[in-house]
């Protein structure tokens, strides 16, 4: 068995070369960039002071079009070079991890280009609004962009999450953010409750004292996320509707599910507003008819028992608090003297 010293220097030996080969592509990226910009910028530049008028017509007076062109020239050689040489580095280093710090949309692009994660600033900024409909919209997207979406509720740049949020606000966000598809991501701190944002350029920071109710869930919300349900299964965002006619805080609602592994089935719920919410919402297991069906909650003590026909035919009614949620492990009763009597 390799010894300790051998594996930290193997480690060493990679990290150096690996910085080395950024150093050279660097270098290359800056030559190839420099040549590419001139070259197109006396190109252009001929072409408007000889050609313009005949060549442009109308709008080749206006020099902004051709710096535009000019512009959109240089981003699509360096899309162009930044996915070649992302495709390199694969071929070498086959499980090394690629994320971005992006914003403007450009989400798509650059995971087009081989980043396997992208900031997911707009779920972060709809949260921090405090209303569900934003949040669902953007659930609505494509599990080929979401599963390369990188969710976080605070980083090196944003204000702490427990400065932001209030604690409940903050445990209802935490539930959408961390139980939706793509790279969970957890800032330094932020799972004990710290409130002062540290500098990057700082290896330091204040003794903060510990949110003990905050570390706690963040505990339980962490075991949560081991459950092979929410890393492995099958995500599917689910519709509420309303509970009772003119009762529109349905709409406060965010519900998904995951299914699988096997037959794993998780349900999780989220009544993201400041005020009591009920709906209905239809699960999407087709197999419920016939059983009971137990409903124990991993982030509380809830559990409920439902008969399946019920659940079919009407869907689950849903009661929460403001900015109560639920994460509900869902299981066939197998043997009917384990429901307590009030449930039979």
């Amino acid at each position: 068995m390799p010894s300790l010293s051998n594996n930290l220097n193997e480690t060493s030996s990679f990290e150096e070369q690996f910085s080395k080969d950024l150093l050279q592509s660097e270098k290359f990226r800056a030559r190839v960039l420099v040549f590419i910009s001139g070259a197109l910028l006396f190109y252009v530049l001929i072409i408007y002071i000889f050609f313009g008028d005949y060549f442009f017509g109308s709008i080749g007076t206006q020099p902004p079009f051709l710096w535009a062109l000019l512009i959109l020239s240089i981003l699509a050689v360096r899309s162009f070079y930044i996915s070649k040489k992302i495709n390199v580095i694969y071929e070498k280093h086959p499980d090394f991890c690629f994320m971005a710090e992006v914003y403007w949309d450009l989400e798509w692009t650059l995971q087009q280009q081989g980043f396997d994660y992208t900031y997911d600033k707009r779920l972060y900024d709809r949260l921090v609004e405090g209303t569900a409909p934003p949040v669902r919209g953007h659930l609505l997207a494509g599990l080929d962009f979401q599963d390369h979406l990188a969710r976080f509720l605070e980083n090196h740049d944003e204000p702490r999450a427990a400065a932001t949020f209030v604690p409940e606000v903050h445990r209802a966000a935490a539930v959408i953010t961390f139980l939706t598809p793509g790279l969970r991501f957890f800032h330094q701190g932020q799972r004990e409750g710290k409130r002062v944002r540290i500098p990057m350029h700082l290896g330091r920071g204040p003794v903060e004292k510990l949110d003990a109710s905050l570390s706690s869930y963040y505990e339980n919300l962490i075991v949560c996320l081991k459950d092979l349900a929410f890393r492995d299964g099958r995500w599917q965002l689910l519709e509420a509707r309303t509970a009772w006619h003119g009762n529109r805080s349905s709409e406060a609602f965010v519900i998904f599910s995951w299914s699988g592994p096997g037959n794993l089935r998780r349900l999780v719920a989220v009544n993201y507003a400041g005020h009591q919410g009920q709906c209905y919402v239809k699960l999407p297991w087709s197999d419920l008819d016939g059983q009971t069906w137990q409903l124990c909650d991993k982030l509380g003590s809830a559990v409920y028992y439902r008969n399946g026909d019920d659940l079919t035919r009407d869907g689950l009614y849903l009661d929460l608090p403001a900015w109560g949620y639920h994460a509900f492990e869902v299981t066939a009763v197998q043997d009917k003297g384990d429901i307590p009597v009030m449930f039979r």
